[in-house]
């Protein structure tokens, strides 16, 4: 018997809950006085998730650890001073369409999304680098402060984010990689919608590892599943162990409010569904009625009952028993649930299962077969059809990503991939929104690794892995529309290619106090020469954070270059000598949000009276300057 508590309820397990919420990975166990394993906070990597500085501590405590986790940490939460420029040439319908292509460093790009894209992103799916001694991680810079980070961090970076080889002789060979994927993954957790959910590939060799890494980041509670995939249909006779046949997928939720789909049911399950007795109700399939349980154990379901032919007593085996008791049975006989075959030859009944009666789909499992998913040889095909030969070893089949956005159950929502490789994603995306009128949008990000000379891709004309990507969505977008498509979709095959980029403005925007005084005349104009309009608008969005998918309007109005986002999310116009006549017209407008360069106006009466015209016009409009 439990005794009450008399007590007041304790607060510190609610903080502690809070703190569980917001960062997962600084909850631990411990053992109590009592010697009882109980959650408890981590306060060294509390401190330093608050902290903008490597935080040392030496407690013992149960978690995954390894050389540099901290350095990882600390890089995940440090600012940069970088933005996505537009690359309007390279884009396809880059005035109408929904998606995204982001060519840079990911690690780059998921911070540089945090403000646009928090809690928005449905689905992500990636499928890193496996860490199998011959594939390249990310290096990333993690030997300076914040603060030194900060005065750095618009100038080009010489040793950080770029690719490296992780060979085996490496003596931080796996500490590199979960170095690699830590941040990363910290970062998309913040992008995921509270019922979002992320898929992750990996191979036998860094599943161990990674499940741990993102139980500290998800929480061991939001795992979902470790789905295993037959990447293979046939064994290599050359090979010297034995022959790996699959890959995980592991699979985590931000929250408990994420809820997966079902699959659809395929022609072959739905064949098992007949009509033999002309059943008013429809379509139906039969199951055992018998239950493997012992009589000694379910003693009420060891009944007689009787057969509706021969009249007589038709009793379970001696080792099992009916599935319902008598009265569930009688009710079962009444609705005309029980079938006994054709002409009543069974001996004992089957229960019917109506069609009509039970959901609408099949529920997913952890094993996925070649045959419900594909295989390494579909993927290599269809990236071959589109691209050439060997142009990526083993891309993903496009099957096996329609199989994860239909668990996902992101039909109208934003899905992801950082690391795209051959864009199977968002190949995947556009093909299934064809099939069945979804309106799912994908962001995708590949860095720009230069391909070698020696590859396939390097002949066909491919210089870098991002080009590859986009050539992809292209060409299987082109495809799509050819063949037949639901009439609900919106037939969005394009994307806008955004590129990371150093910060548009100069150094004295971000460090004024460092100008000298000779320098003034020269640093009037805080924006980089070669940085467009549209450069300018670009980063405006992000700072403000501001859907990147927006309509764009570029109009002429009063001499005057000027941008309107969505009607009236934004305006703005980054011309100088602007006037009191086009700021009233602007005002007109009544957008949510108005931004001109902080130079750019007339004089220096026009730059005063700009916010009490606002003020007057737009009371709702926010104005800022740059």
């Amino acid at each position: 018997m439990e005794k009450l508590k008399m007590h007041s309820k304790d607060l510190s397990q609610d903080n502690l809950a809070k703190i569980q919420a917001a960062f997962p990975n600084c909850v631990t166990e411990r053992q109590n006085a009592q010697g009882q394993i109980e959650l408890a906070i981590d306060f060294d990597l509390l401190r330093q998730e608050l902290s903008a500085n490597i935080v040392e501590g030496p407690q013992e405590r149960y978690r995954l650890d390894w050389p540099g986790k901290r350095e990882a940490m600390l890089t995940a939460n440090a600012p940069i001073a970088k933005t996505l420029r537009p690359a309007r040439e390279e884009s396809v319908n880059f005035d109408d369409t929904e998606n995204l292509f982001i060519e840079g460093d990911n690690l780059d790009a998921l911070k540089l999304l945090q403000e646009t894209y928090l809690g928005k992103v449905k689905m992500i799916y990636i499928d890193p680098p496996y860490n199998t001694g011959n594939d390249f991680v990310y290096e990333d810079d993690f030997a300076e402060s914040t603060e030194e980070f900060l005065q750095r961090s618009n100038q080009k970076d010489e040793q950080g984010n770029r690719l490296v080889s992780n060979s085996e002789s490496n003596g931080r060979f796996h500490s590199d990689w979960l170095s690699m994927m830590l941040p990363r993954l910290k970062l998309a957790r913040n992008l995921l919608r509270d019922d979002g959910v992320i898929f992750i590939s990996i191979d036998d060799g860094e599943q161990a590892a990674l499940k741990k890494l993102c139980d500290e980041i998800f929480g061991e509670k939001n795992f979902v599943s470790n789905i295993v995939w037959q990447k293979k249909y046939s064994v290599s006779n050359d090979d010297p162990g034995i022959a790996a046949m699959h890959d995980h997928i592991l699979c985590y939720r931000k929250s408990g409010n994420f809820e997966r789909s079902l699959f659809p049911r395929s022609e072959k399950q739905l064949e098992r569904y007949k009509n033999p007795d002309g059943d008013p109700r429809g379509l139906w399939t039969s199951g055992e009625y018998v239950s493997s349980k012992t009589r000694l154990e379910r003693p009420t379901l060891w009944y007689s009952i009787k057969h509706p032919k021969t009249g007589e007593d038709v009793w379970p085996e001696e080792n099992a028993v009916w599935r319902y008791s008598q009265e569930k049975h009688l009710e079962l006989e009444k609705d005309n649930r029980l079938y006994w075959g054709a002409n009543f030859s069974y001996t004992k009944p089957r229960l019917k299962r109506f069609l009509a009666e039970i959901q609408d789909g099949v529920v997913p499992s952890t094993w996925w077969s070649y045959a419900d998913a594909g295989h390494n040889d579909a993927g290599q095909k269809e990236t071959a059809g589109l691209l050439g030969k060997k142009v990526f070893s083993t891309p993903k089949p496009i099957q096996l990503l329609q199989r994860i956005l239909h668990v996902s159950n992101c039909i109208d929502s934003i899905c992801m991939d950082f690391f795209a490789g051959s864009a199977a994603s968002a190949h995947a995306v556009m093909q299934l929104n064809a099939e069945d009128g979804g309106n799912r949008k994908f962001i995708m990000v590949q860095l720009p690794e230069a391909v070698d000379e020696k590859h396939e891709a390097y002949k066909a004309g491919y210089k870098t892995i991002a080009e590859i990507s986009k050539e992809r969505i292209r060409r299987a977008g082109a495809q799509i529309l050819e063949g037949d498509c639901h009439e609900d979709w919106n037939k969005d095959i394009g994307f806008r290619v955004l590129k990371v980029d150093t910060s548009n403005m100069q150094d004295v925007y971000y460090q004024p106090q460092q100008l000298k005084q000779n320098e003034l005349f020269a640093s009037v104009d805080n924006i980089k020469p070669d940085r467009s309009s549209e450069d300018l608008l670009f980063q405006v969005l992000l700072d403000w954070g501001v859907d990147l998918t927006l309509p764009i309007r570029r109009e002429s109005i009063q001499g005057k270059e000027v941008f309107i986002v969505d009607d009236n999310a934004l305006v703005a116009c980054f011309e100088q000598g602007i006037s009191e006549a086009l700021i009233h017209e602007l005002a007109a407008l009544k957008p949510l949000r108005a931004v001109f360069r902080d130079n750019g106006f007339a004089s220096d009466a026009v730059k005063v009276n700009v916010t009490q015209i606002f003020k007057q016009r737009s009371p709702i409009t926010e104005v800022k300057a740059i």
